[in-house]
Order: structure tokens, then C-alpha cells, then sequence
């Protein structure tokens, strides 16, 4: 008796996570979830209305100009930030390079900041008459006088784009890193033998073997882009100016739930948003796993 009690203690050191968990996790969920079929301003009572904002969304065109600015943002970002993160862990897997610690170190640092300290840095630099990027660019003779960025659309979004991409390529580097150094050894040896040089190694044996992890990277980055909203909040009005080009669906959902205080669509919207990246999510992820069988 006393041995079936004490393989019971167990439960007790869990129990706390799974009473946090239900509170902050499970908890909302459900009650977005809830909030979202009714009409609710966070004052009177709410009044349930069934699918109706879920319909309001579909035909939402600032709905879907927010999800065109979050995608545009998170593909100018994730292309560089693979590509360079790719070209980096070569160098290092490929070749002896000293102070290789020190570099993957400094490669990640950007992560340790947080991304309201980056977005107001960028946001003095950027500044069209002060910042130091139109002063330098001017001195060189780039440009002819400043230009404020962060009120032409395209390149508001490309700045953005840039800090995603400045953040996060030092922890793409070091998974890439890591599923390189996983890579047999053998496998290299086998195709130096038949005469394969480093550019053959690399796109026959290293792309092929790196594919989860490089599904991973994808899925992880796509998650975390489509809910961009630190960068841009801060850069910006708040609102996502210029013309919308910064409201991105998180930055948009913000607005409509806690500027216009419509608690229930911004819930629908929390819900879509979470529809979309699930969705996309899969996609990135059959199509790299299809790829893969063939």
C-alpha cells in the first residue's frame, strides 16, 4: 500500500505545470474561441451573434491587405536569412577557421536583445534628418539628400524585413551548424573518393541530409513571421503606417481588439490568423517531405 502511494508522489510534481498550463494555455484558448461568436466591446454584455464575424473577416480587405504585408515581410527576410545562413555554415563546417567560437557567438547575439530595444535603435537610425544611415549614405554620395524611409511603403517593409533577417540568420547559422556536424563523415570521404569536388558534396549530399532540419528552420520562422508585431508597432504609428504597409495581421488584430475595443473580432481574427499559419505550416511541410521521397 504504502509503495502504490509513493508512486503516486509523482503526479504531485506535475500537477503545477498542468494547472499553469490550463489557466494560461488551454484556458484562452477556448475562451477566444468563445469570445469570437459574440459581439463584445469589453463594457456591456455580450451578445451572441453565431459565425458572423468569421463572415465579416473573409470579406475584410484590410484583413487580407495585412496578410499580403505579413507575407512580403516574412519572404524578403526568410530567403536572405537561409541563403546566408547556409553560405556560413559551409565556410565553417568545410573549412578549419580559427576563433570559430567567437564567431558563432557574435552571429547570435542580435538574439539576446529584445526586439523592442532593436526596433527603437533602427528607428534612430533610420531617422531621415538625424539618423546615421541617410548621413552616411549621403557622405558617400548614394544619395542626394535624406530620404524618410519609414513613410515610403516598399522600403518601410524591406527595413523590416532586414532586422527579421539581422536577428535571426546567427541562430539559423548554428541549427544549420548543428545538422552539418550530424552529417557522417564517411559519406564525404566515400565522394571525395569518386572524385566529387565540394560544390557536388555539398548540393548531392549535404542539401539532401539537411532537409529536416532545414523544414524545421522553415516551419519555426514562418510561425514565428506571421506573428511579426514588436518591430513594426514600434517603428511605426502603431496603426502600421505607411498606408498600411506595416500592419501586419498580429499589429491589425491589436487595433480592431484593443483600439476599437471589438473584443470579438479580434478574436475571429486571432483564430484565422492561427488557421493560416497552420496551413501553411503543412504546406512547407508536405511539399519538403513530397521532395524528399521522389
Amino acid at each position: 500500500m504504502r509503495l502504490r502511494n509513493a508512486n503516486n508522489y509523482g503526479y504531485l510534481f506535475i500537477l503545477p505545470f498542468f494547472i499553469l498550463f490550463f489557466i494560461f494555455n488551454l484556458y484562452p484558448i477556448f475562451y477566444t474561441f468563445t469570445l469570437s461568436l459574440h459581439e463584445y466591446d469589453g463594457m456591456s454584455d455580450k451578445v451572441y451573434i453565431g459565425f458572423e464575424n468569421y463572415s465579416r473577416l473573409l470579406s475584410d480587405d484590410y484583413f487580407w491587405k495585412s496578410i499580403f504585408s505579413t507575407w512580403r515581410i516574412w519572404f524578403v527576410n526568410i530567403i536572405p536569412q537561409i541563403g546566408v545562413a547556409l553560405w556560413l555554415a559551409a565556410i565553417f563546417t568545410f573549412n578549419r577557421i580559427k576563433g570559430q567560437a567567437f564567431f558563432r557567438a557574435f552571429f547570435y547575439l542580435p538574439n539576446l536583445v529584445t526586439m523592442a530595444s532593436i526596433a527603437l535603435l533602427f528607428n534612430v537610425l533610420l531617422d531621415w534628418q538625424n539618423g546615421f544611415i541617410n548621413q552616411f549614405l549621403v557622405i558617400l554620395g548614394i544619395l542626394d539628400e535624406p530620404i524618410n524611409w519609414l513613410r515610403i511603403p516598399s522600403a518601410s517593409q524591406n527595413w523590416v524585413a532586414f532586422i527579421q533577417f539581422w536577428m535571426w540568420y546567427g541562430q539559423t547559422t548554428i541549427l544549420l551548424l548543428a545538422g552539418m556536424s550530424a552529417i557522417p563523415t564517411s559519406y564525404y570521404e566515400a565522394a571525395i573518393a569518386d572524385g566529387a569536388n565540394k560544390t557536388k558534396i555539398f548540393f548531392y549530399i549535404t542539401m539532401p541530409l539537411l532537409r529536416p532540419t532545414l523544414i524545421y528552420i522553415t516551419v519555426v520562422s514562418l510561425i514565428g513571421g506571421m506573428q511579426i508585431f514588436d518591430i513594426p508597432m514600434v517603428l511605426t504609428d502603431g496603426a502600421g503606417a505607411p498606408e498600411a504597409s506595416l500592419q501586419t495581421m498580429v499589429i491589425y488584430l491589436y487595433g480592431q481588439a484593443f483600439r476599437f475595443n471589438q473584443y470579438g473580432y479580434g478574436s475571429a481574427i486571432a483564430y484565422g490568423i492561427f488557421v493560416l499559419i497552420a496551413l501553411f505550416s503543412f504546406i512547407i511541410y508536405f511539399f519538403i517531405h513530397k521532395k524528399e521521397e521522389v
